[in-house]
């Protein structure tokens, strides 16, 4: 974070000794270092939020990023597109058409009226623009369930079902989301490291700052930092795509086993090896520019420790027939080391095949995927060992004040301007979409084969792990998964069903994710000062847009 305090750092003014009071309340500020530095203590409420311009590129912007993230899925190494992209990308657009569409009033005199131009594209627009992006920057996981059934087990989804299941996964996040706004948006020391980047990023394109003499803008600084990286990203993601791994162990030894199970960064521990694709940096720890330090240096730890000491102990050691199978890999493996045929052991109603599953055999896993699994075991343990410790009684406080006056920070205060979402709308939404669901589920349960108690607990499951989880990732910008957990469940609850297996681990992990998208949405528009029932508008709008395409 140091990057964001050394740019926005000449915009926060410190208190003089003798400044009145009402100017010491005007310069009250967040608690937390990183967001003092970054986030403005100001607010103009004047400014045109829900114009047309933000509609039409809102739109524009989900809908690319929708589609180039589900194309890019697809790679091994697959290629994340941010909303920073269109962050970056609406500026010259909304300044454009600013300039050049008319400034008519429609309906003027009445009691309502609007124009297609309210004024100069402003910050405020920006914003929700960026949200709407973000809302299809994710691809629905739900897709996965499709591409399963599709690939692995060569039968098909309906439309309508497949369609049905994206959109309640996405709503059911929603509801999360609302449920815990108290917990992880309102509180300062819940501050979506994350968000901070995009912050700082609207100043430096919005703000008039005066170039010191030999010196660089903030403004100019970023399209320098922009061409470079655009310039550099051509190499290793177009003309030469080795360089995503340098295995320089595997260049010297290249006939050696020993050597490619311990140098190759693509199918082995990547001991040495030397990546220059940013893909393959962020797909294991996020951004590291936008995670605070702490949390980067205990990834960074754990994986040495799993990658670089427990894997191979694992491996040599023979633990499991583990030299039966290679040392990396997420197939799955039959006792003598071929890939299993997973459509021979299932039926053609999706059930599983006893009789040619003893035919087949058990499974098997790399030692390095079954490594995995165990930490993901013990990742959701901590994470709640962790919340309780640490987090616990401010929770409480915060339960125990939810119908009293409770102290609030400056960018909460600013908020209360504003007319706020009650509570019981997301409430209805999530009763609504459960019952939908639970419908769903009963009428097509020859397709999703997961039974209404499966439903209801998925949800139990979304509902007891999205606020530790919340609080991991809005202090650390990291987020557990309960992928392992969920497929574990109804695994053992219900075995034989592979279908309902992913449709569990869909309605119980990755609306608790699509939860905590909202809610660092949410966030965003907490210090940028968007009007909360504007945001409410806008993201459920636009993630139904978003299921769609």
């Amino acid at each position: 974070m140091s990057g964001i305090q050394e740019i926005s750092s000449p915009l926060i003014q410190k208190p003089e000794s003798h400044a009145s009071p009402e100017t010491e309340e005007e310069q009250e500020n967040s608690p937390i270092e990183q967001v003092a530095l970054t986030v403005p203590v100001t607010d103009d409420p004047t400014l045109p939020v829900v114009t047309f311009r933000m509609w039409t590129l809102g739109a524009v912007a989900c809908t690319l990023l929708s589609f180039l993230n589900q194309f890019f899925w697809y790679r091994r190494e697959p290629l994340s597109i941010t909303a920073i992209s269109a962050q970056i990308a609406v500026i010259p657009l909304g300044h454009l058409m600013a300039a050049a569409i008319t400034r008519r009033v429609f309906f003027k005199g009445r009691n309502w009226e609007f124009s297609l131009n309210p004024g100069p594209f402003n910050v405020k627009e920006h914003v929700l623009i960026t949200i709407f992006a973000n809302s299809g920057a994710g691809n629905p996981y739900a897709i996965h369930i499709v591409s399963a059934v599709k690939i692995f087990y060569k039968q098909r989804l309906s439309f309508w079902v497949a369609l049905a299941v994206v959109l309640t996964t996405q709503v059911l996040g929603f509801g999360w989301a609302g449920l815990f706004r108290r917990y992880l948006v309102e509180p300062a020391a819940m501050w979506w490291p994350q968000n901070l980047v995009q912050v700082s990023l609207f100043r430096a394109l919005h703000e008039k700052e005066e170039r010191a003499k030999g010196g660089l803008t903030r403004n100019q600084f970023f399209l320098i930092a922009f061409i470079c990286s655009f310039c550099y990203y051509v190499f290793p993601g177009y003309l030469f795509p080795m360089l995503t791994s340098i295995s320089w162990l595997c260049w010297i030894f290249p006939s050696s086993v020993l050597a490619q199970q311990l140098g190759s960064g693509l199918h082995g521990l990547g001991v040495g090896a030397i990546g220059l694709d940013w893909s393959s940096i962020s797909s294991y720890l996020g951004s590291p520019l936008a995670s605070p330090w702490f949390a980067t240096a205990n990834i960074a730890a754990g994986y040495f420790l799993m990658m670089y000491v427990i894997t191979p102990i694992m491996y040599w050691l023979n633990v499991y027939k583990a030299k039966t199978f290679p040392i990396f890999s997420d197939n799955l493996f039959t006792t003598n080391g071929q890939k299993y045929n997973i459509s021979a052991v299932v039926d053609s109603n999706f059930h599983i095949d006893l009789d040619a599953y003893e035919k087949e055999g058990r499974l098997y896993l790399s030692t390095f995927f079954a490594m995995t699994y165990a930490f993901s075991f013990a990742c959701l343990t901590a994470t709640i060992v962790h919340v309780i410790l640490f987090h616990g009684r401010d929770i409480w406080q915060l339960s125990k004040s939810a119908f009293s006056e409770k102290k609030m920070d400056v960018h909460t205060k600013l908020m209360q301007k504003y007319k706020q979402v009650p509570e019981w709308w997301f409430t209805c939404i999530l009763l609504i979409n459960i019952a939908v669901t639970l419908l769903i589920c009963q009428i097509y349960n020859d397709q999703l084969q997961l039974p209404w108690w499966g439903v209801l607990l998925a949800c139990g499951l979304a509902f007891f792990f999205t606020l530790p989880v919340g609080v991991i990732t809005a202090t650390a910008n990291q987020t557990p998964g309960l992928n392992v957990i969920t497929e574990y469940i109804i695994g053992y609850l219900y075995p034989g069903y592979p279908v309902a297996n992913m449709c569990f681990k869909v309605y119980g992990y990755i609306s608790m994710k699509q939860g905590l998208m909202f809610l660092q949405d949410f966030k965003l528009g907490h210090y940028m000062k968007i009007p909360p029932r504007a945001m409410f508008m806008a993201q459920l709008a636009l993630y139904y847009q978003c299921s769609y395409i």
